[in-house]
């Protein structure tokens, strides 16, 4: 692509629905993107559903994406099933790129296919590869608030459901950790900062470490 696009296009995560990603594209669109969120079936579709979707938007012209948990991994998915799709930038919000424990866990529980549909695979899994040259970038959340907690043992930061460690992948082209929950990451302003900053400029705004005076 000649120039870097200033669409952007939203996926949610599992059990959640489009309206779940509207504060987040809210605060892309007063950084000056124009958004657009994609409701997928996260049950009963799945990533492939996810993907069909992305790619009928992206159809429509060049975007970048952000995805929310499996909405992150969805995206990558589509862009390593399909490389010519004109994919800007990838930002990822808490996407489990290593597979998650948690949905590890919950799948040793009975009937746990009803909770994770045709989802169960990629999250279990991952994706830590996708086309070369496509910008990645990871925001991840390390305050422990959320249900996942009950279900892993977690050995170092995590957000609830996911721990810092599994979203982690060597080809990320960046990752950053903010003060949220794994669902707070869609309502933290620093999350929001930070991807207007990948989306623009390929990497985030780490601090800098001070000198000593």
């Amino acid at each position: 692509m000649s120039a870097a696009p200033t669409r952007v296009l939203l996926l949610h995560g599992i059990w959640m629905v489009g309206l779940t990603m509207r504060r987040f594209a809210r605060g892309l669109a007063e950084a000056g993107f124009e958004t657009e969120i994609i409701g997928y079936p996260s049950i009963a579709g799945g990533p492939d559903a996810a993907a069909e979707r992305l790619a009928d938007a992206l159809a429509q012209g060049p975007a970048h994406v952000v995805g929310h948990s499996l909405g992150g991994l969805s995206a990558l998915r589509a862009a390593g099933a399909a490389p010519d799709l004109p994919v800007g930038r990838i930002v990822c919000l808490g996407s489990p790129v290593c597979g998650s424990g948690a949905a590890h866990a919950l799948s040793r529980v009975p009937m746990s296919h009803l909770y994770f549909g045709r989802s169960a695979d990629i999250l279990q899994a991952g994706c830590v590869a996708w086309p070369a040259g496509l910008e990645v970038g990871m925001v991840a959340g390390c305050v422990p608030r959320g249900l996942g907690a009950l279900l892993a043992r977690f050995d170092g930061p995590h957000d609830g459901t996911v721990s810092v460690e599994e979203t982690r992948a060597p080809a990320l082209a960046d990752h950053i950790v903010v003060q949220a929950s794994h669902s707070g990451l869609l309502l933290s302003a620093d999350a929001v900062r930070q991807t207007v900053g990948f989306l623009r400029h390929g990497r985030f705004e780490h601090a800098r470490p001070r000198h000593a005076e």
